[in-house]
């Protein structure tokens, strides 16, 4: 940092110690390796506990660390969702890293505050596309409908809400709901499935409260319905005639459903985008790439893309604003939050 006839400074980066990573059920490989690798790689070990709906995933990525790492230092946890404070609170403990629901990642930061421990939290998210009205249809519904109801919906930066102008709204309409009526749902093992179910029980009771509620509030005109046959698949729903301030908008579904919302002022959609709770992701949709880049910039979110949605990678940096998260995850960034910054300062 500083080496010159008045100072030798250097900034070196430490281990923290014990790490324990939580994780949420809605991508069990992908979130435990996010956890394991930044931590291992600062010089940690950590103990890493699943959600109690998918346990199989991490005990089995357990198996080849236990092949890799010394004893210790890759440790696996699993539990009847009961676990969870006693990690937090746990005075050994350095960090907590942790993928979920933001009430949940809440209770986490009060738990581990006694021990100021460092603590890493990426959220939910109520994740807006704004398309405006010089986009081909046809190729931008397709790109939202992927973005949307990837893994069924279940995914943090999915789209969970789409402000369409209201030039192309019944174009776009129409072709978000022929691309929902057109989906395959079924098991994911299945050759041709487009989608499958939703996770565990208590989310897919969730999720048909909000088709009540897209029921109540908007028209619905695709999908709309849980699936009557075994295990939890509701088809693919697409809601328009609806806006700001009703549940399927505000809140996140976290499940097979988009509300479509027209507009007519850009300034408009930027103050309700803006007045969510939450700011994980979102995504601009235009012809016109530096008037949608400027849009962005004023979205309060972590990750705003343009012409593209879930464009994330481990070199990027991933951040929330406001209720979707605290630190950073991801890059050089992330893994510094994994060390603990210290500075050595010799005068000449």
């Amino acid at each position: 940092m500083q080496d010159d006839e008045q100072a030798h400074i250097v900034v070196k980066h430490r281990p923290l110690g014990v790490v324990v990573g939580i994780i949420a059920w809605n991508f069990p490989l992908l979130v435990a390796c996010w956890k394991i690798g930044p931590a291992v790689l600062a010089g940690n070990s950590i103990i890493l506990k699943p959600a109690p709906t998918t346990p199989v995933t991490a005990l089995a990525l357990g198996a080849l660390c236990r092949d890799i790492f010394p004893a210790g230092v890759v440790n696996i946890i699993t539990d009847d969702n009961d676990l969870g404070p006693h990690l937090t609170a746990h005075p050994d403990v350095a960090k907590i890293g942790f993928t979920g629901s933001t009430a949940t990642g809440k209770r986490i930061a009060a738990s581990s505050a006694d021990t100021l421990k460092r603590v890493t939290l990426e959220l939910g998210g109520n994740d807006p596309a704004i398309v405006l009205e010089d986009v081909d249809v046809r190729e931008t519904a397709l790109a939202i409908f992927n973005g949307a109801f990837l893994n069924c919906g279940q995914v943090c930066l999915a789209v969970k809400r789409a402000y369409v102008h209201e030039s192309i709204y019944e174009a776009m309409c129409d072709e978000l709901a022929r691309l929902a009526q057109e989906a395959v749902v079924d098991d994911g093992l299945k050759q041709g499935t487009n989608i499958g179910p939703i996770q565990n029980r208590a989310q897919f009771e969730k999720v048909k409260g909000f088709l009540e509620a897209a029921r109540r509030d908007g028209k619905i005109i695709a999908g709309g319905e849980a699936m009557e046959r075994a295990g939890y698949f509701i088809q693919p729903t697409i809601v328009r005639d609806i806006s700001d301030g009703h549940t399927i908008v505000d809140e996140e579904q976290f499940g097979p459903i988009l509300p479509v919302i027209a507009f007519s002022d850009v300034d408009d959609v930027v103050r309700c985008v803006n007045s969510s709770e939450y700011g994980l992701g979102g995504s601009i949709w235009s012809k016109d790439v530096e008037r949608a880049a400027a849009i962005a910039e004023r979205i309060e979110s972590g990750q705003m893309w343009v012409n593209q949605h879930i464009a994330i990678g481990p070199h990027i940096p991933m951040a929330g604003f406001k209720n979707s998260g605290l630190g950073v995850e991801q890059s050089v960034e992330g893994l510094a939050e994994y060390t603990q910054l210290q500075v050595i300062n010799i005068k000449r």
